[in-house]
């Protein structure tokens, strides 16, 4: 072990307006915690400061987004840093544990943990579908590889990360995700699940579910514009239109949207893109996973 938590891993947290959210979350963090605060109102940086002089805080007077969060892994001091919203937090021991690991697999970009939900603790969903990954689990890595993950419940190499580009304001939030996994896996890194790195997500109950899957297909459009073949694109867009009234609000809201991917459009490897396919082919025919290669191997970095 290379020393703690505390000297290898910082918790970045975004947040917006969710001070009573806060109260709840931070004294749970371990390590340095940086708070990048997209433009509160609300008084969240005052209450945060007087019960948590300890934070470092960000202020950066307006809405950002999700790459509100590439501000904080500027700023950390660490070689890994953990990502948490202002409703979730990381179990006690996990980013010891997360360091460790990475530690051991200097491949690994981005550990996608075990997340919780609620008082019930709930897995969610997601984490079945990557503990089931049918992409295998790679030689050099240490659990699953993935192409997703959830924000709130990911660890990344600071230096993988910003080479990549961190989170972009194509998408600007929700389904953040997607993009930055695949210039991961494009760059040659890892992305694994480790069940082991646990963290719990109360999410807030003033959401709109109706508007945040309006979002969802908006930037699953958006995403694929940015990475994706144009066939793929146009099936994202043809399944929004086929869907429900949210759908198709999301799809309507793509086209304004459209410079900014189309100007930083760049496709991925062929090898990225193969994968991703089988990714694509798993979610239209779970009998498919039996007939998927079983471990994948990205492009190398440079010098391995």
């Amino acid at each position: 072990m290379a020393g703690g938590a505390t000297t290898r891993v910082t918790v970045v947290v975004a947040t917006r307006d969710r001070g009573d959210d806060l109260e709840r979350s931070l004294p749970r963090h371990e390590g340095p915690v940086i708070l990048v605060d997209n433009g509160s109102a609300d008084g969240t940086l005052d209450a945060v400061r007087r019960r948590f002089p300890q934070v470092e805080i960000v202020e950066l007077g307006r809405n950002l987004g999700a790459p509100a969060r590439n501000t904080g892994v500027r700023l950390a001091a660490t070689p890994y840093v953990a990502f948490a919203d202002d409703d979730s937090w990381w179990a006690p021991g996990a980013l010891e544990r997360a360091a460790d690991v990475l530690d051991a697999h200097p491949r690994l970009g981005l550990l996608a943990g075990h997340v919780l939900v609620g008082p019930e603790e709930r897995p969610d969903p997601i984490c079945r579908q990557m503990a089931a990954s049918p992409l295998g689990v790679e030689p050099d890595l240490p659990g699953p590889s993935v192409l997703g993950f959830l924000a709130c419940g990911a660890v990344v190499r600071r230096e993988a990360y910003l080479a990549a580009g961190g989170f972009d304001d194509v998408v600007f939030f929700f389904g953040e995700e997607e993009r930055l996994a695949l210039d991961l896996a494009a760059a040659g890194w890892g992305l694994a699940y480790v069940e082991d790195v646990v963290a719990h997500h109360h999410p807030s109950p003033a959401r709109d579910p109706r508007a945040r899957q309006a979002l969802a297909a908006r930037n699953r459009v958006l995403t694929a514009v940015l990475r994706r073949p144009w066939p793929v694109v146009a099936r994202t867009a043809l399944a929004a239109a086929r869907g429900g009234p949210a759908d198709r609000a999301g799809l309507r809201d793509a086209p304004p949207r459209l410079p900014r991917p189309l100007e930083r459009r760049r496709a991925l490897p062929p090898a990225v893109e193969a994968v991703r396919r089988t990714l694509d082919g798993a979610a239209r025919d779970p009998r498919a996973r039996s007939f998927l290669t079983r471990s994948w191997r990205g492009p190398r970095l440079p010098g391995t």
